[in-house]
């Protein structure tokens, strides 16, 4: 009788184990095949992005389309501008312009006026840069008038990337706050890097990003949070093949936030800055600031911390002193795209396991 129960437990015992097995391995096979659609998903979102830079965004060259318009139109031109754009209010200032809220044909739109004829040259080199910059990384040009020292952009009404924090305070967006909004801004600011490396108009650097502060004021935040490149004043082009190197500004730069390259090199020597002695420098100036504008972006948040650990390797070699050292905007951007990947196949697996 007792080998017979024990048989018999022994046959109920093997049953349970056989039967749990498929079910271990069905949840298990879910989850790789949840992770794989994940993966793939992230990869046809990060390829369709790719394509999206080569073009001109939804309309042909030197046409826009904003707001509720079913049709791209032409670029406005002086007589357009004059007699069909409304000046609302001023909603911003710099040195080389004006901004006034504005609107045509009912469209909220951005009027751009240059603030003084001494910074005539910046106001025409921005708008050029507009004019052979346009894509889905780039505020939308609206139309320009050259005689009259004035352009029209698609008006953005969350306004610059300095608005972030107080932009997640709002409640329409505290659900947004979160590392991978978050993340996803960062990997938005490396590729326009990446595009102004390598733009149809030569490879740029971004020379007013001589603080986080004045960085920051360069970019839109669009109302889906994604970002836009907007102040293309200060964009000169780098050409090593013809020995084209770029410094940004006559003055002396100082801080921890530029690079080391941009600062006067003979400091310990006692001697003052003199603007002619100066090197000039390339691209890379602008790698050796991704770190401090990331840091930024991620604020705190849950999951910051562990998005901080998986970047800090290549965050270290963005602060290589060296420039030659550094990575390219698009090596940081492969980076960045393989953490969120990583870190969202993580958090998909850990709620399948719950």
């Amino acid at each position: 009788m007792l080998r017979q129960k024990e048989s018999a437990m022994g046959r109920s015992s093997s049953s349970a184990i056989s039967h749990s097995f498929p079910v271990v391995s069905l949840c298990l096979a879910a989850l790789l095949v949840s992770n794989a659609l994940i993966y793939l998903y992230l990869d046809s979102m990060y390829q369709s992005e790719e394509q999206l830079v080569s073009s001109h965004g939804g309309c042909g060259p030197q046409h826009f389309q904003i707001g509720t318009m079913k049709n791209c139109s032409p670029w406005l031109q002086c007589s357009q501008i004059n007699a069909e754009v409304r000046k609302l209010k001023l909603i911003g200032q710099g040195a080389v312009k004006k901004v006034y809220l504005a609107e045509w044909k009912g469209q909220k739109v951005a009027l751009s006026k240059l603030s003084s004829l001494d910074y005539r040259e910046d106001f025409l080199h921005g708008l050029s840069m507009l004019q052979a910059l346009q894509g889905p990384h780039v505020v939308q040009l609206v139309g320009f008038c050259s005689e009259e020292h004035t352009l029209v952009t698609e008006h953005h009404p969350v306004g610059s990337l300095l608005n972030l924090e107080e932009v997640f305070e709002q409640e329409l967006h505290q659900q947004h706050n979160m590392w991978q909004v978050r993340l996803s801004l960062a990997m938005d600011y490396v590729s326009i890097l990446h595009y102004l490396h390598n733009s149809p108009a030569g490879r740029r650097v971004m020379c007013d990003s001589n603080s986080l502060e004045k960085t920051l004021s360069q970019f839109l935040l669009r109302t889906d949070l994604h970002l836009l490149v907007n102040d293309l004043d200060a964009l000169p082009e780098v050409d090593q093949s013809r020995g084209l190197l770029v410094k940004c500004g006559h003055k002396e730069l100082t801080g921890d936030f530029v690079a080391p390259e941009q600062l006067w090199p003979f400091t310990n020597q006692g001697q003052p800055y003199e603007d002619h002695l100066m090197p000039k420098y390339d691209e890379r100036t602008d790698i050796w600031k991704i770190p401090d504008v990331t840091w930024f972006l991620m604020g705190r948040v849950p999951g910051g911390d562990l998005v901080h650990f998986h970047l800090f390797q290549i965050h270290e070699e963005c602060k290589n002193r060296e420039p030659k050292l550094r990575p390219s905007a698009l090596d940081v951007l492969k980076v960045y795209r393989s953490v969120y990947s990583s870190m969202v196949r993580d958090n998909a697996g850990i709620r399948e396991m719950l």
